[in-house]
């Protein structure tokens, strides 16, 4: 923009866009300022679910473990499989600065009776229901997991914008601002000068 013509309304046309663009950068400072504390915000709820989950992962792989071994791999493929109700989810959604977040919770229903095993073990019955633990617990974590995703990117994105406004344009705005007050004086400076020298030659005359 430094090619400007130096004009009153050329000025004022930069210092309006000056400002608009110093008020984008003010509004995507505070958008990643709130765009962090949601992400701690969300980290901090994923440690909380993952200190019940991994857990839980721990004790349906053991009761995986105990009821292969009652069973063998092959007839526990073939163990009857209770009939459920289908699963309820509960989905909450939210927005942030325009980021949809959601909150996610699966509840399964209680299984009827199955059909009586053969080898009926205590073993399989705890791997079903230690497996069944482990979905419930795995929506609310995958619901986490994509707040934290979107959030990161949206994070990246604003402050990749504002970086850019911070160190490319507001600066170059800045320089041509100043190029146009420095122009406007030069100009004032010369007509002055002029109008003095008119003055002087009309009163020479």
């Amino acid at each position: 923009m430094s090619d400007v013509i130096p004009t009153r309304s050329a000025l004022i046309e930069c210092k309006e866009e000056r400002h608009a663009l110093y008020e984008g950068h003010v509004f995507l400072d505070e958008m990643c300022l709130l765009l962090a504390g949601e992400i701690v915000a969300e980290l901090r709820r994923s440690a909380a679910l993952e200190a019940d989950f991994l857990p839980a992962c721990k004790r349906a792989t053991a009761a995986l473990v105990a009821a292969t071994g009652r069973h063998g791999l092959e007839e526990l493929l073939v163990y009857p499989v209770p009939e459920r109700e289908p699963a309820s989810a509960e989905i909450i959604p939210r927005s942030l600065v325009g980021v949809r977040l959601l909150e996610a919770h699966l509840h399964l229903t209680q299984p009827a009776q199955p059909q009586q095993a053969v080898n009926a073990s205590p073993e399989a019955r705890d791997c079903r229901a230690a497996f069944a633990d482990v979905i419930e617990m795995a929506a609310p974590l995958a619901a986490v997991s994509g707040n934290l995703e979107r959030l990161y990117l949206a994070y990246r994105r604003a402050l990749r914008r504002a970086r850019a406004l911070q160190d490319v344009l507001l600066p170059e705005l800045d320089r041509t601002v100043y190029a146009l007050e420095a122009g406007l004086e030069d100009l004032e400076r010369e007509d002055a000068i002029a109008m003095r020298l008119k003055t002087a030659s009309a009163g020479i005359r």
